[in-house]
């Protein structure tokens, strides 16, 4: 897992380009291997047009026009014809599908780096902006676009003309060719040194890049925060910074590679230069006819062309290796929870939960979260868990779900440890309702329909009535057919929260767990909610975590918990007998409660 940063920090570099990268790359044209093959086909058709033609051109220089032969000129006028006709049309073929496969490519590429995210522990969430997770999935892999459209496949095209075009200069003049050869290890070692200082460059601006989409990522979701301090001048600053940053290097990058491609044409026009000084001066024991002369210099276009080529696709490689890097170490986080080999399915839960002596801490040699926590609960029971900030009560529940596992002890639900059980299986049958409320974009029904994708509308409408959301969905502009924005920003709190219990409620999970659900509801609302929170805990097993007592007071058990430990436990009237914790604790918010009815009076 990556260090944890925010937009202003730079995450780590590799020094070296990765080949394990690359190969894992190219694994992905796998399932295209039968469209790779006719590509390459039609790759091999094109080299053999493009190497016929400067041999053609020296017959004719060499022969046909020495000779006066118009038979023979006429035919190969007839032949050269067709060879242009071949071409073009497997040029086309090849530029059509080699772009096809790239797009399939990156689709694949982008439906694992997604697949995978979505197992991956909340902590990894909890250590990054999430809009650097955001530019791996969606920029990174578009940067690789051209890479993979026309750069994978079209090296191997470039690679077979190559070869080819050495053994047509081998044949027609071997001494020529051994020439032309001569700049070969300049072109070498200046690729080699741009490759080290370009890698870095773009290793650099994509953390530049991925800083800027981080603070952009958070800027919008803070934006009522920034309107409401009158922050705007100082978050500008700050965008602007960043933003200054990714055009600095975005420069210094570029500047680097477009390098490449003057040294190559320079190595290029020089060698070409030189095989005309030999075919003329006779230099080095040189001896060609004008035609053979001429044919090398189209050889030679054949065998520089694919050169610059191929440079050009280094380049680009060296560029995608340093967004690659960020694209597979997101796919190499390995999921803190996963199903055990022989792990299965759990069969219908009837509600029975226990903690064995469970002790829990986020890292290994790390401080203990909970200790020792021992509980054993009944099916139908509801279970309320109070306690000031941070005393793991929202622990227990994450290690019920499995959201984490025991770092001692274990948790089982119907008398098998929820490690041995698929994930699966076990959290579809659990109903969670967390502080946070999320709400999908889309209509409301839609929203409520996410517990359960094959409800009728009747249904829908009838988890809404349970939990008192039916009223104020109708007074929607289109009741249940109301478009909801992002993150339900159309809504009130309140008012998001009514419907993720009525999700839950269509869910008719067998353990159920609510984290605060009722905070962001006002009184009012709570009061006339209150008789379908019941209803959702009938026959259920529950667990319920409260800040206001009065939600709680019918709870079978009350654990108090605090430091990780249950400090006290038993039902409302045995806790407020023993006037401990629970009882100062609810001697507190009564308290506070008069003091408000008073203010209310008075005002």
């Amino acid at each position: 897992m990556a260090q944890r940063n925010t937009f202003k920090e730079d995450e780590e570099l590799e020094e070296k380009l990765n080949i394990h990268d690359l190969k894992r790359v190219v694994r992905y044209l796998g399932p295209y291997k039968a469209l790779i093959a006719k590509i390459l086909v039609a790759v091999i058709t094109m080299s053999l047009c493009a190497v016929a033609v400067p041999y053609m051109m020296k017959i004719v220089i060499d022969d046909i026009i020495p000779n006066k032969d118009m038979t023979k000129l006429g035919i190969l006028a007839g032949v050269f014809f067709c060879l242009i006709i071949v071409y073009e049309v497997c040029l086309r073929y090849r530029t059509m599908e080699i772009m096809r496969v790239g797009q399939l490519m990156l689709k694949d590429m982008r439906r694992d780096i997604f697949t995978h995210i979505q197992t991956l522990p909340f902590s990894y969430f909890d250590s990054r902006p999430h809009g650097k997770i955001l530019i791996r999935v969606v920029n990174y892999v578009n940067t690789l676009s051209d890479t993979l459209s026309s750069g994978l496949i079209s090296v191997i095209s470039d690679v077979f003309t190559l070869f080819v075009t050495l053994i047509i200069m081998f044949v027609v003049n071997w001494t020529l060719a051994l020439w032309s050869l001569i700049l070969v290890p300049l072109l070498i070692i200046w690729v080699r040194v741009l490759q080290y200082f370009q890698r870095i460059a773009y290793q650099k601006l994509s953390n530049k890049q991925s800083n800027l989409n981080a603070y952009i990522h958070e800027s919008i979701a803070g934006v009522k925060t920034t309107q409401t301090f009158a922050r705007e001048k100082q978050q500008y600053k700050i965008f602007q910074e960043q933003q200054g940053s990714v055009r600095d290097h975005w420069m210094k990058a570029v500047h680097i590679q477009f390098l490449m491609w003057p040294g190559v044409q320079t190595v290029s026009t020089a060698t070409l230069a030189f095989v005309y000084f030999l075919g003329v001066t006779h230099f080095g024991g040189v001896g060609v006819t004008t035609g053979v002369l001429i044919a090398f210099t189209g050889y030679l276009n054949n065998f520089w062309n694919p050169i610059i080529n191929i440079g050009n696709f280094y380049n680009q490689l060296i560029t995608a290796s340093a967004y690659l890097e960020r694209i597979f170490e997101t796919m190499d986080v390995k999921p803190e929870i996963t199903d055990r080999p022989d792990a299965k399915p759990i069969a219908p839960i009837h509600g029975k939960v226990d903690f064995n002596d469970v002790v829990f801490r986020y890292e290994e040699g790390g401080r203990n979260i909970l200790n020792l926590v021992d509980f054993h609960v009944e099916p139908g029971q509801t279970i309320a868990l109070v306690g000031p900030t941070g005393a793991g009560k929202t622990t227990i529940i994450s290690l019920l779900s499995r959201f984490y596992d025991v770092s001692e002890g274990s948790v089982e639900v119907d008398g098998k440890d929820v490690r041995d059980v698929t994930l699966n299986s076990l959290r579809r049958q659990m109903g969670v309702m967390l502080q946070d409320t999320f709400v999908f974009s889309g209509t409301v029904k839609e929203n409520i329909r996410y517990g359960k994708l094959d409800a009728t509308d009747a249904e829908i409408v009838a988890a809404a009535k349970a939990v008192s959301a039916h009223e104020f969905i109708e007074e929607l502009p289109q009741g249940y057919e109301t478009f909801v924005e992002e993150r339900g920003s159309t809504l009130s709190a309140g008012q998001r929260q009514l419907i993720a219990f009525a999700r839950v409620m269509l869910a008719d999970p067998r353990i159920l767990i609510l984290d605060e659900a009722t905070s962001s509801i006002d009184t009012r609302t709570e009061e006339a909610l209150q008789a379908g929170i019941n209803k959702l805990l009938e026959g259920r097993t529950s667990f319920v975590i409260a800040h206001r007592l009065s939600t709680i007071e019918n709870a079978d058990k009350i654990f108090y918990i605090d430091r990780g430990q249950i400090m006290e436990q038993g039902t409302h009237a045995e806790l407020l007998a023993q006037r401990g914790m629970y009882w100062r604790l609810y001697e507190s918010q009564y308290a506070m409660l008069k003091v408000n009815e008073a203010e209310l009076k008075k005002a």
